[in-house]
């Protein structure tokens, strides 16, 4: 079905599921893209003691939300990835065209098939695993690929802060607080950079930075300990512990800048004689905002092909990029080509 310009000129009515950091990254983000409106912000928290930054947008429980099916076009689901969105995403996905950032990339391809099968059942859409990573070094990893498909890719995250191993630092007995840092090592992006194709271990490709604050008496031995030999997390890197005040911590660590680099390098011509570098990063003040952003791009994209009649689960490499964009194709071609 295709698209009449009068639907194009309609505002997209899009959902807030979460007010978080990223619930918040997701308001900001509509407020520069016009053609788009907050209609409703769901939380699993008392309604009554969530404030939103604009005005006239109301806060529901997130058991009210199935009752708004008609009055969202596209729902943004702000969860975490470890217990929110494997369960959030096929159950809101039914009732909704959803967006969400699920991140775990080991298991997206399950996370895909119930996803997947939620939204047939309900004639919707699901854009899954969208964002910085998944999400937009995915598309230049696969863009990198096929240009060069003889060579090898790499990707480095940081400098920035891990949310998710920062959590894990805070789990660790006798931790009140803590930010992690994940850093790439410049000795590595410079032999990548080299075009010689380097194989790195994982420990040769970045360094990971704890700043600690620790509960009073705790063994402060103990806890870097814990924390260097912590399977899936630190084990595998190089890893310092600094342990400071909460002053400290939130003098010096209160924002959430992150980044990263996806890099190939490739050969062409008929002995391979050419070495070619491709390299696309980011440098991003606010982890969240970013990824609310990419997200918001997405749900534009989410309610057009489920206007066109397509449902069921999708992700990145899916979605045509004119899609994303409020322009119509005229203004595209003539604008960005």
């Amino acid at each position: 079905m295709k698209i009449e310009k009068e639907e194009l000129v309609m505002s997209i009515r899009v959902g807030i599921y979460g007010y978080g950091n990223l619930g918040r990254g997701v308001e900001c983000a509509l407020k520069q893209n016009p053609d788009m409106e907050l209609a409703a912000v769901f939380t699993r928290r008392d309604p009554a003691a969530v404030t939103v930054l604009t005005e006239g947008v109301k806060v529901y429980h997130t058991d009210e939300a199935k009752k708004m099916a008609d009055e969202i076009d596209v729902m943004i689901l702000c969860g975490g990835s470890a217990t929110d969105l494997p369960i959030q995403t096929p159950e809101v996905g039914k009732y909704f065209n959803t967006v969400n950032s699920f991140d775990t990339h080991a298991k997206i391809p399950e996370h895909f098939q119930a996803v997947d099968a939620a939204a047939k059942e309900g004639g919707k859409i699901s854009l899954i695993s969208v964002g910085w990573d998944p999400g937009m070094f995915s598309l230049n990893r696969l863009y990198a690929e096929v240009i060069l498909p003889e060579g090898e890719a790499y990707t480095f995250w940081g400098k920035g802060v891990s949310q998710g191993h920062s959590d894990a630092i805070r789990r660790v007995e006798g931790v009140k607080d803590g930010k992690q840092y994940t850093i790439p090592k410049e000795e590595a992006l410079e032999a990548v950079r080299s075009g010689n194709n380097p194989s790195l271990t994982t420990r040769e490709k970045h360094l990971r930075e704890c700043f600690v604050v620790p509960e009073e008496g705790a063994d402060l031995q103990k806890i870097e300990e814990t924390i260097k030999t912590m399977p899936n997390y630190f084990a595998d890197y190089d890893t310092i512990v600094h342990f400071i005040s909460e002053e400290e911590l939130k003098r010096d660590h209160s924002e959430i800048p992150h980044g990263g680099f996806v890099i190939r390098s490739g050969k062409s011509g008929w002995e391979n004689e050419h070495t070619h570098i491709i390299e696309y990063s980011l440098k991003l003040d606010s982890n969240p905002e970013f990824t609310s952003a990419v997200l918001v791009a997405y749900a534009r994209a989410a309610y057009r092909m489920n206007q066109e009649g397509q449902s069921g689960c999708r992700t990145v490499f899916d979605v045509a990029p004119s899609y994303l964009s409020a322009k119509s194709a005229e203004e595209l071609r003539s604008h960005l080509l």
